[in-house]
């Protein structure tokens, strides 16, 4: 089953960049840029990655992305995920990256943007893999929202380069109605909508999500299950659920993997996918997180690549890509598979 796993062709739909920052980077950029964090080791950090909510885990991610600074280093930063990406076959990646994070402390825009570019230009012509960037806002930062839109006027001169928008951070308190206005002005400059909804936050959220912001993917959404229209719903508009196990059990959402509901969920017939969300944080890239659920919940090989599929269905790809993708899978299905 692991040789299942890590030879079929992935594709991975949530992806922080920013989360993806090791401990041994976080200190090279650190000296790169004198400056000061508060660890004085690898271990010591990893020590702290004992979160008990969303909350808690975010104070250490924003204290990690002050050490970005430079268009290298967010090159440095997201080549770093390539390369992981590369080894586990994932061959179509969607990073999510904060704008407001790093021009919150004097980054500009321009910066940010540009150093993550061109590592997915490079990976796409060195790696063999093709990637989407998507912005997010803020959550938090709601009850302003001149940062949203001072984000979104700065991404204006990149559209080619951003495919969608989306919405993170802190989910409880932080509906996304109250982003009705910034997503309507993002859909009406051509950009896609996904938001994060149903992590901590309730069903009404995803409902939200799906209605005000007309988003075409909602990031996690475990939480629907506790609506059987919502879950209805979500199954009759094949809407993607961009799962992210590890996290999930990390940030106590489900106090252990052997109690997650993906596999109900998919067996209800949603498009449920797997991510890896910030795996410097939670313990594991895509590969981990499809070894913890198949022991955990005992998925069969056709479980799995029906997540897989899921991955290639739910991307923002032209059709001849998502059905070549397709092939390939199929390919590894019939080598290594025994369709149980």
């Amino acid at each position: 089953m692991r040789d299942l796993i890590q030879k079929m062709p992935k594709v991975e739909l949530h992806l922080h960049i920013e989360g993806s920052l090791e401990p041994d980077l976080m200190f090279t950029l650190a000296d790169r840029n004198n400056i000061t964090i508060p660890y004085t080791s690898v271990e010591e950090i990893q020590r702290a990655y004992q979160f008990t909510d969303l909350q808690s885990f975010l104070d250490i991610y924003y204290t990690g992305a002050q050490v970005l600074q430079t268009e290298q280093d967010f090159y440095d930063l997201t080549w770093a995920y390539l390369e992981k990406a590369r080894a586990q076959n994932i061959r179509h990646t969607e990073i999510f990256f904060d704008p407001e994070t790093h021009t919150d402390h004097g980054v500009p825009f321009d910066v940010v943007i540009h150093g993550i570019r061109q590592a997915l230009v490079d990976a796409e012509a060195t790696l063999n893999i093709s990637s989407n960037l998507i912005l997010c806002f803020l959550r938090h930062k709601s009850e302003d929202l001149s940062s949203a839109w001072q984000t979104l006027e700065a991404a204006l001169p990149y559209k080619d380069w951003i495919i969608a928008v989306g919405l993170d951070s802190s989910e409880v308190g932080h509906p996304p109605e109250r982003f009705v206005d910034v997503f309507d002005k993002a859909r009406a400059e051509g950009f896609l909508t996904v938001a994060h909804a149903g992590e901590e936050g309730p069903p009404a959220y995803v409902w939200q999500a799906l209605d005000l912001l007309k988003v075409k993917r909602i990031d996690h959404g475990v939480r629907s299950e506790e609506d059987p229209a919502l879950v209805k719903r979500l199954r009759n508009d094949q809407i993607p659920l961009t799962v992210c196990p590890l996290s999930n059990t990390k940030l106590h959402v489900f106090k252990h993997m052997q109690e997650h509901n993906l596999k109900r969920l998919l067996d209800a017939g949603l498009c449920i996918t797997i991510n890896s969300d910030d795996p410097a944080y939670f313990g594991g890239y895509l590969n981990e997180n499809f070894y913890a659920i198949q022991e955990a919940l005992d998925l069969s090989q056709t479980d799995i690549i029906q997540l897989a599929q899921n991955g290639i269905d739910a991307a923002f790809l032209p059709p001849e890509r998502k059905a070549a993708l397709t092939a390939e899978l199929a390919a590894v299905f019939n080598t290594l598979g025994q369709g149980t």
